[in-house]
């Protein structure tokens, strides 16, 4: 049915009700009943052309300026390093037939933050491994294809964009094994303890009496649980602290403190947090700092080394592309490694672990980190991800981390009406990762709909649209499309929702409980 025009709208001379079926709710003017005028009605036509005007003139404009900043992106060649030729999924507006061609092509990925990209070459080389490595060679692999020192090879690939010194990162395990070896173990180092549970003198400020764990009270939940296990392993007290609170509570009770677990970025809102004040807090008071670097790894500089960080951990499944399952890391500062005690000692982190000793006696330096035998298949496709960052300074991702979501927020202003979404992300670059979450009361549905849009970001309970930035893989042009197809489903849903309350009222019925 045609909208009504002005003319239809207005009886005045007949009388006669308005048709096409229009109701009188809709032509009263909801104080007398009186039908608007057809000056009343061209005034609010008039409004609405010029709102959907200066709407396409944004649209126009930033259009035009994220093609510009595509054309002058410096990183914009890391792109073709990347599997990104799906097409949106079946049946969604953009795949129509006859839909414009940069409306159907590959989907807006924004949630690199949650699982990155699949970089060219990992599927030959899991191939390779599979077929020839391990189907052709079989056990010698372990030392002609070099499974044995994967570990550490590929740790080293990992150390200068964490700002480490080659040495000082293994590659094993999960995130959570990592941040139970590492939280322990700086328990033990700030208590002065040696692989006996001795005191020798070693660590910040050696003693018992160190008997509290501090531990980032927004942290993603296993890095809690594992902190209230590793408390209980050490006999510690375990505190949450929200990060902005830790110099405060440290100043209070750092003589207590024996480690302290804090997120570089907050995996809800994007927050980043100040690795480097943070750090010399912790010291100051004696105690050993753990980072989880979970959020911050490939996106943005960490400066493990230049800031002091005495231990990290971090995923590689994220920012480094290392695909699902990849296998987590292990940094330990080189001047703890010699008393790093790792609370899982295995056979691979023995000095001699074809020597079939009974007596443990950990491997030197970084090496203390390993556990058990690696996940060859997964570590390898890691170690191929990582050629996308040749020749790609992290700086640089930074700087076009920070465009991105600076440019993404100006889109979402522009193109969302006010109140709709709420930026929870700090808007200042020192404050920022490199993520961008809003706050919206229908997040769950809005996301649904994104994604069935062919704009994949993700939800967090209770109302968080959280969208990632992969700079190696994004450009400006899918970010001005991401917010235009946002504020396309918000006022989707916002109209869906008000019809059904307005449906609710003419049926008598408690609002929201119209049938599904």
């Amino acid at each position: 049915m045609s909208e009504p025009t002005a003319a239809a709208l207005s009886d005045g001379k007949s009388g006669a009700a308005p048709s096409d079926g229009v109701s009188d709710a809709a032509v009263s003017d909801g104080v007398s009943g009186a039908v608007p005028s057809d000056g009343v009605v061209s005034s609010v036509a008039s409004e609405a052309e010029a709102e959907s005007e200066a709407e396409s003139e944004a649209v126009s404009e930033l259009g035009a300026r994220a093609r510009k900043l595509d054309a002058e992106d410096e990183l914009a060649a890391t792109r073709a390093r990347f599997v990104l030729d799906e097409p949106g999924p079946v049946g969604h507006p953009e795949s129509r037939p006859g839909a414009a061609d940069a409306e159907r092509g590959a989907a807006v990925y924004l949630d690199g933050n949650s699982l990155g990209a699949l970089p060219v070459g990992v599927a030959e080389r899991v191939e390779d491994v599979v077929r020839r490595e391990w189907g052709a060679l079989r056990i010698r692999s372990w030392e002609e294809s070099g499974w044995w020192t994967a570990p550490e090879r590929i740790g080293d690939r990992i150390a200068p964009l964490v700002g480490a010194a080659p040495g000082q990162v293994v590659v094993g395990d999960s995130t959570s094994v990592n941040v139970f070896k590492a939280l322990v173990g700086a328990v033990r180092l700030a208590r002065g303890e040696d692989g006996d549970g001795d005191e020798d003198g070693g660590g910040g400020a050696p003693g018992a009496h160190r008997d509290e764990i501090l531990v980032d009270a927004t942290t993603f939940p296993t890095d809690g649980y594992i902190a209230a296990s590793a408390a209980r392993l050490t006999g510690c007290t375990l505190h949450p602290v929200a990060p902005v609170d830790v110099p405060a509570v440290l100043r209070e009770r750092g003589d207590r403190t024996a480690a302290v677990l804090l997120n570089h970025v907050d995996y809800r809102t994007g927050r980043l947090h100040d690795l480097p004040a943070l750090t010399a807090a912790v010291h100051a008071a004696g105690a050993l700092v753990v980072w989880d670097l979970c959020h911050s790894a490939g996106a943005l500089p960490v400066g493990l080394d230049a800031h002091g960080v005495d231990l990290a951990v971090g995923c590689t499944y994220k920012f480094l592309n290392g695909g699902p399952g990849a296998p987590a890391f292990l940094y330990v500062r080189r001047d703890l490694q010699e008393r790093f005690d790792s609370p899982l000692p295995g056979w691979n982190s023995h000095a001699r672990p074809f020597g079939m000793r009974q007596e443990y006696e950990p491997a030197p330096g970084a090496l203390r980190g390993r556990v058990g035998t690696p996940d060859i298949l997964s570590m390898l496709a890691l170690e191929v991800a990582l050629d996308v960052w040749d020749g790609v300074r992290i700086e640089a991702v930074r700087a076009k981390s920070l465009a991105l979501t600076d440019f993404f927020l100006e889109c979402v202003e522009a193109y969302l009406p006010p109140g709709r979404v709420e930026p929870v992300t700090p808007a200042a670059h020192a404050e920022r990762g490199s993520q961008v979450a809003l706050r919206c009361p229908d997040a769950e549905e809005v996301m649904r709909r994104l994604i069935a849009r062919g704009v994949v970001g993700d939800f967090r309970a209770p109302d968080v649209l959280r969208f990632g930035f992969t700079p190696l893989y994004l450009g400006f042009a899918e970010v001005e499309r991401a917010a235009r197809v946002l504020a396309e489903v918000a006022a989707d849903v916002e109209s869906e929702a008000a019809a059904d309350v307005t449906a609710d009222a003419a049926a008598g019925r408690p609002s929201g409980s119209h049938p599904a």
